[in-house]
Formats: C-alpha cells, structure tokens, sequence
C-alpha cells in the first residue's frame, strides 16, 4: 500500500543548494517524489541570530510506514552532516515529514502532522504552492487555507532557483531511442548477512546482490539508488521475521524492487558461503567445510518463483582411465603366472590407478517450500566419487582416495545421480518443482575442463526414471519466467 505523504526540506548551513540537492537524491530513494516547489528564501523563527533559510516542500508517495520514514529522514539528515545543535538552531539540513495520509501521531519522537506546520509560513508556502488542497488533519482546513491564513512575512522566492535540474525525475523522462529492455538494475552490491542457526549455527557472511527490474519504452532510465534501499529495506523486513533464509530474502528484495521501480518484473540473484559443521572421516577431528549457497527469485505480474542452490567442491576418479589401467593390470599379473581367479580376486580388491579430476557441483532446487541447505550439499558430494576437505590427517588421505578410486565417476555420471538423488531425496514435493545440476571437473591430464548439466521438474524426472523416453526437459529460465513460453519474452508496453 502506497501512503501519500508531505516533506519540508531546509538548510541554513554551508553550501545550502548542495546540502538540499544532496537531501532530495538521497530521498528518492525511499519515496516516489510527485512535486517540488520553487526554493524560498526565509527568515530564521524562533532564534534570530542565524543565516537565512533556504527552503522547500515536496510531496510523495512511499511504501514505508510512518515511522520507517521517519528514521529514513533522520537518517539522510546525519548522512548530510547534520549535527546536534540548540532547538530551531542553524543546521547543515532539515528534514520534517510534515503530513502522513491525513494520519495523526501523537509520540515523544514523532509528531504527525509536523508540530507548528500550521502556523509557520515557510512550510506552508512551499507546500500550498504544488498541495493546495491537501488536508490539515486536526482541523480540516486544506493548506491553502492555512497559508492564506498565515501570509508569507519573511517568506520570499528565490530568484536563481538553481534547483530546476533536480525538480523532475530525468529517469522518468522519455528516452533517445524509444525502446523496452528486458533488465536494467546493478551487479556485485555486498552487504552483511546474519545467520540464526538456519545454517547449522549462528553465523555472519558476506553477500554479493544483483538486482534487475525491466524497464518500458517510456522511462529512460530505472532508479539505481532505490535498488540499495531495496536491499536494506528488505534485510531489516527479514530480520523482524527472524528468517535467515536467502531464498526468502531474494523473494522479498524483488518483490520491493517492482513496487519501486514501477516495474512489471523484477529479478534478483544472491550468494554467499556459509560454513557447516564437520567431522573429518577418519580420524574424526571436529571442523567446518566452506559451501557456497545462492538463490534466485522472479517477481513478475502472475508469478513468484525461487530457487535455491548449493555449490560443493569434490574428487572424481576418471572411469576410462580406470579401465584401461585394470586391463594392463590383468595382462601384466597372467604374463607373470596369475590364474584368471586370482586375478580377478586381487583387481576386485585393490583400488586401481586412475588421474581425478578436482570437481564442482552445483545444485538448484525450485519450491515454495523451504529446502534443507545440507540436504542439497549432501547430494553433491554423495555424486561425485568423494568429498573433499580442508582438513586431512594421512588417515583421512586413506580414506579419500580409497573412497574415490572404488567410485569413478564420468562428468555425465555426476550430474545424473544428482537428479536421482534429489528425486528420491524431495519425494514429497509436487511435480512442478525444479531441479537443476551442474557438473565441472577440472582435469588433471587434459588442458581443458568437462561439463554437463541438466534441468526438469520433478514430474519430468518421475516419467522419465519411470522408462518414458524423449520428456521434453523444463530450462531454468523457463521455470523462473512461465509466461515467456505462453507470451513471448516481450511484455505489452
């Protein structure tokens, strides 16, 4: 729900133009600006001996709560360099929000409609000057009224009005070249992330954000500054609901981004690492692994869609090479006597040589529901030939490689038993979740690196572990956007 709400800004302190044009880019941030009224030059109220003010109104409309407003202002005014001072003394900026819908707060720290608006000629001219006939809640009176009622003593326009460059949105001016684009936002934005224990234990980690909204043929630009308060806003929502989910997050951040940027669709895409909890194999040290974690999420007209994803580093043991090392075994123990029996009970009993392949596994599943992070980390690792670790006793050295010799895996085997291990593993889920995998070995012997990768939903998997062949295979794109197949990728501008 969008609030209509009044804002007075002034400034009698240094460069008074920079400090109210400062104040306005940072507002924007927090609320859509409607209207700005010429600048005024005012005498000082209340304490005499200080500069003239130069002050103006705007009006605007905000998703935020009274009070969220508030410390926003508050908030812009320290980032200004306003600093404490003697009351109705000089300051670097003054931000007041003068009405709030025709609301009325009575609190020690904040006082809706603003405390003495009624009287003062230097809030009331600016504002009947773009608001005429908004309301005065306590009395009804619209701000004509009141200003006519208050006159304009010491209340003078400024001639240079210098502020014109600022007074209308250049963003939402039309463009050059009148066309749509499918994403415009920011990349590479990081931020502080708190962990409760969602993730094995109360944690903090650094988050990297890209955030994207579309953007129609008749606005130039979107609004980059509202994208990072998107970001704060929608951390602090998530910290009142005590969720420490980032899938839940990302959901959230991109569902603000289409209500600020007047948006049809918004994506957001963000990753961390976290640690969890671990034993080492063998010799049962107590430690921690380092897993990435990601999640994406689409807001459209129709749609919500998110996704949540793990990335796991691992060993895989080449199978080829494998076999034609066990095939020159066999040959070298009959040239030296062996019977097919032996040779077949000393091959199966051995580990044999083979080069591995340092390994990465990537893991996205798409549900409503929340999806167990370990779960998904278990699942890569179970589907290469071993897990790795940071830290290894030779015991646990024994250990890996035993375990990664005795389950080659090609590239292609990898991203299979993935799927097959989150089909079974996300039995309960519907058909229509989503279930991505990716595989990169990096090669040993070779000078370059294998792939494979897969995408479907559930029910495409069931019918096709079912023995269906030639199932068409949901892409991740696809499942985030689903009016992309109904529609097209352009939307009706």
């Amino acid at each position: 729900m969008l609030h209509e709400v009044a804002i007075g800004l002034g400034s009698n302190l240094g460069d008074r133009q920079g400090n109210i044009i400062g104040a306005l880019q940072k507002l924007r941030a927090a609320v859509e600006i409607l209207a700005i009224s010429s600048v005024y030059e005012t005498v000082p109220v209340g304490y005499a001996q200080q500069p003239d003010f130069l002050n103006l109104a705007c009006t605007a409309k905000t998703a935020l709560s009274a009070h969220a407003l508030h410390a926003a202002l508050k908030k812009i005014e320290r980032q200004i360099g306003r600093r404490p001072s003697m009351p109705l003394g000089p300051r670097a900026i003054d931000l007041d929000l003068l009405l709030y819908d025709r609301e009325i707060i009575e609190e020690a720290e904040l006082k809706v409609p603003h405390h003495g608006m009624a009287a003062r000629a230097f809030v009331l001219v600016p504002l009947a000057e773009i608001a005429p006939t908004m309301v005065y809640p306590p009395s009804g009176q619209t701000i004509a009224q009141l200003a006519a009622a208050a006159g304009s003593a010491g209340v003078r326009r400024s001639a240079g009005q210098l502020l014109t460059r600022i007074r209308r949105d250049v963003q939402e001016s039309p463009p050059p070249v009148p066309l749509a684009l499918d994403r415009a936002g920011i990349t590479g934005v990081k931020t502080l992330l708190h962990f409760d224990g969602t993730y094995g234990r109360p944690q903090s980690a650094i988050a990297t954000f890209d955030v994207f909204a579309d953007l129609d043929a008749g606005r130039s630009g979107v609004h980059m500054s509202r994208f990072s308060q998107d970001i704060e806003d929608a951390l602090s929502e998530i910290a009142r609901q005590q969720s420490g989910r980032i899938e839940t997050l990302a959901t959230a951040l991109a569902e603000r981004v289409v209500q600020s940027q007047s948006a049809e669709r918004a994506a957001v895409d963000v990753k961390t690492e976290i640690a969890l909890p671990r034993y080492t194999p063998a010799s049962a040290l107590e430690t921690h692994e380092f897993y990435t974690i990601f999640a994406k999420a689409v807001v459209g007209p129709i749609h919500r869609r998110r996704v949540l994803g793990v990335q796991a580093a691992g060993i895989t043991a080449c199978p080829c090479a494998q076999q034609m090392v066990g095939d020159y075994s066999r040959e070298r123990l009959a040239a030296e006597g062996f019977s097919e029996a032996q040779i077949a009970r000393v091959l199966a009993n051995i580990p044999l040589a083979t080069h591995n392949q340092r390994s990465l596994g990537t893991l996205m599943l798409g549900s409503d529901e929340d999806i167990d992070v370990a779960t998904l980390i278990e699942i890569v690792e179970q589907s290469m030939s071993s897990e790795t670790y940071d830290l290894l006793k030779r015991p646990d050295e024994l250990f890996v490689v035993n375990k990664a010799h005795f389950a080659p895996r090609f590239v292609e085997d990898a991203v299979r038993e993935m799927l097959h291990y989150a089909h079974s593993a996300f039995a309960s889920l519907d058909d229509a979740t989503f279930v991505s995998a990716r595989q990169v070995n990096y090669e040993s012997i070779h000078k370059h690196d294998a792939v494979a990768e897969a995408s479907a939903t559930l029910g495409e998997l069931r019918r096709e572990l079912a023995g269906e062949r030639g199932v068409a295979h949901t892409t991740l794109e696809q499942w985030l956007q689903p009016q992309l197949a109904l529609s097209g990728s352009q939307k009706a501008r």
